[in-house]
């Protein structure tokens, strides 16, 4: 008994690093970070909890028949290393989907070790390991879809122990399968932008096209798409979504993904001023234009010149403005008020909106023309209900920006408040949830960001210990009764009239009056007579 209880202390300990290891990759693995950097923390953690070199992930690429060195911790010499399936012992492993070991580099004739720059002296002192990355098939009736291979370089050691980890390997690449898949989409998504000399490929690896944006749902990776598409061409774009979902900031990305990126970038929010002021801001004015014009003014179409106009909200133009915008987008031309004279401009305008311009089209409140020549490329940005995926991913972004700005150690959001987070509807989407963050970082006085740092709107019954100890049938009638209350004095208790504003019979409130024992007579309200003056 001794003898196994002391075997089994000694399996456990030997354990323990990669059970570890295992735990560490599974609490990287949530929606917290986009998947590239969850990969690379992965790769960063076999290196240093187990002393694995070089630890590198390929991903094959459909389109060219080769695997493509996509992702690597530590030095290698060229990150741009491609393999034939079949070729050296990562091509063997790619082929025949079993995991291949190494003991000694230097002993394997197959073994390329060019990509690497490995010197002599590593070539004897270390062996390989090579595991392959298996994802779902799409196709039920047939195995696993091999998409990869996972690679370490690992100190010289007994077979028996590099068999265990390479045994290890096999069970992280298991896990890391899905995150792989999605990196063998985002290779292909890059190489179409490419193809279409929309984006080169330094840009698209440094993350330029909206670097300020966080998007992990599929739905914000095709706004992000769609983005890069747009933005070296000089079309114009109408981004199209509720307010707080982030118009401006995508606005400021497609100016940034264009040739403009070092010009100027104007916006204006046409519902922040007066109907009269928007044509003065925009075109300018002539000085002695009218009271007031003491000076010329250049207007915001001559200021963004050769750059970028951000017109936000443009469904409150009025129809003057209207006009004048259309004839400077197909005359490239203003003129100023109280001139004569009209301005050559070369705007590249992007306009936002949160209403429905079709239907203020139809009700000849917003011009038919000026409609289709803003809706070139419309984009459209959903809600933050529709996206939960990027909740998490954004408050931990605003987290790290307020604590920041605030100087609060601040190193996590709690559990329980991530669920708050989660659950809640974002009626105000992004902006609601950042002012949510940057209230609960101002009042936090500890580490960790709770429930009751949140504001009461995101609190629920169990949060707030305020839980519903009502059946559902007694939570229902309480219901219905205030739904008659509120609808009896609105009628000043006149049960005809909340009959008709409830929109049910008038037996029916009278039935509901007598069973909740409610006495209509006493919410009505006597009219006030007007007071008479005698002069």
């Amino acid at each position: 008994m001794i003898a196994h209880a002391t075997l089994g202390r000694d399996m456990t300990r030997d354990l323990a690093p990669y059970l570890g290891t295992l735990r560490q990759i599974l609490a990287g693995m949530g929606p917290q970070a986009p998947f590239q950097i969850s990969l690379k923390n992965i790769l960063k953690a076999l290196a240093e909890n187990h002393g694995f070199q070089r630890p590198h992930l390929m991903i094959f690429d459909p389109e060219t028949q080769h695997l493509k060195l996509s992702l690597t911790h530590g030095q290698v010499k060229n990150a741009q290393t491609t393999y034939e399936p079949g070729q050296g012992i990562t091509g063997q492993v790619f082929t025949t989907g079993q995991p291949l070991v190494v003991a000694r580099m230097k002993e394997h004739p197959a073994f390329l070790n060019k990509a690497f720059g490995r010197s002599e002296t590593e070539l004897a002192s270390l062996a390989f390991l090579c595991v392959p990355v298996l994802a779902p098939n799409r196709d039920q009736e047939h195995g696993p879809e091999i998409i990869g291979t996972l690679s370490v370089d690992t100190p010289c050691d007994d077979l028996e122990i590099l068999e265990a980890q390479c045994r290890f390997l096999e069970v992280v690449a298991g896990m890391i399968a899905t995150l792989a898949a999605y990196l063998q989409e985002e290779m292909a998504r890059q190489r179409h932008l490419m193809a279409q000399g929309l984006y080169s490929n330094s840009q698209l690896e440094h993350g330029q096209i909206a670097a300020n944006i966080v998007a992990a749902s599929k739905a914000m990776r095709l706004v992000l798409s769609q983005t890069a598409q747009v933005g070296p061409s000089r079309a114009t774009v109408l981004l199209r979504g509720e307010s707080g979902t982030g118009k401006e900031l995508l606005a400021e990305a497609i100016h940034m993904a264009s040739p403009r990126r070092d010009r100027a970038f104007i916006k204006l929010n046409c519902a922040a001023l007066p109907s009269e002021l928007v044509e003065s801001e925009l075109f300018g004015y002539q000085k002695g234009a009218f009271t007031g014009a003491v000076q010329t003014k250049k207007g915001l179409f001559e200021l963004a010149h050769q750059g970028t106009l951000f017109l936000d909200e443009i469904g409150e133009l009025s129809t003057g403005a209207q006009a004048k915008v259309l004839r400077a987008i197909q005359e490239q031309e203003i003129q100023r008020l109280g001139s004569e004279h009209s301005v050559s401009v070369d705007v590249r305008l992007v306009c936002a909106t949160h209403q429905p311009l079709e239907e203020l089209v139809e009700k000849s409140k917003f011009r038919e023309d000026l409609y289709y020549r803003i809706n070139v490329f419309p984009i459209f940005i959903p809600p933050l209900r529709e996206r939960r995926e990027d909740v998490l991913p954004l408050a931990e972004h605003f987290l790290r920006q307020y604590a920041g700005e605030y100087a609060k150690e601040i190193k996590r959001i709690s559990t329980p408040a991530i669920d708050l987070l989660t659950q809640y509807h974002w009626p105000g989407n992004v902006r609601e949830l950042k002012n949510c963050i940057e209230r609960a970082v101002l009042i936090c006085d500890e580490e960790v960001i709770r429930t009751y740092h949140m504001p009461p709107s995101l609190q629920t019954a169990e949060s707030s210990s305020t839980e519903n100890n009502l059946s559902f049938c007694e939570a229902v009638a309480k219901f219905e009764q205030e739904i008659l209350v509120d609808a009896l004095k609105k009628a000043r208790g006149n049960m005809l009239q909340a009959a008709r504003d409830l929109r049910v019979s008038y037996r029916i409130v009278n039935y509901k009056v007598k069973k909740y024992g409610l006495d209509a007579k006493k919410f009505s309200t006597p009219q006030r007579t007007k007071p008479t003056y005698r002069t």
